[in-house]
């Protein structure tokens, strides 16, 4: 699992906030840090506007892109899509 998911309750009155982390020891390039940060975004604020009702943060766990000399794959992205996706 490359993908770590902290959830806490939020409070009645507030919306959900998202918190992300996405070293640049862990995604090098920036391109491939705000593709996976969009990713993310998407899947969890489609999670908080259907049934998800808490304060989430992702954190990147472990390194992408080392197969492919430092550059994130369409293949990977896909792999960490369906992790975040199990994971909400």
């Amino acid at each position: 699992m490359s993908l770590g998911l902290y959830l806490a309750c939020a409070e009645n009155s507030a919306k959900p906030d998202l918190g992300l982390a996405v070293a640049k020891k862990l995604a090098k390039r920036a391109v491939d840090r705000n593709k996976i940060k969009r990713m993310i975004r998407q899947l969890v604020w489609a999670a908080q506007s259907s049934d998800l009702k808490a304060d989430v943060v992702v954190k990147l766990k472990k390194p992408v892109g080392r197969e492919s000399k430092g550059r994130l794959r369409k293949k990977e992205l896909t792999l960490l899509r369906t992790q975040m996706a199990g994971l909400l």
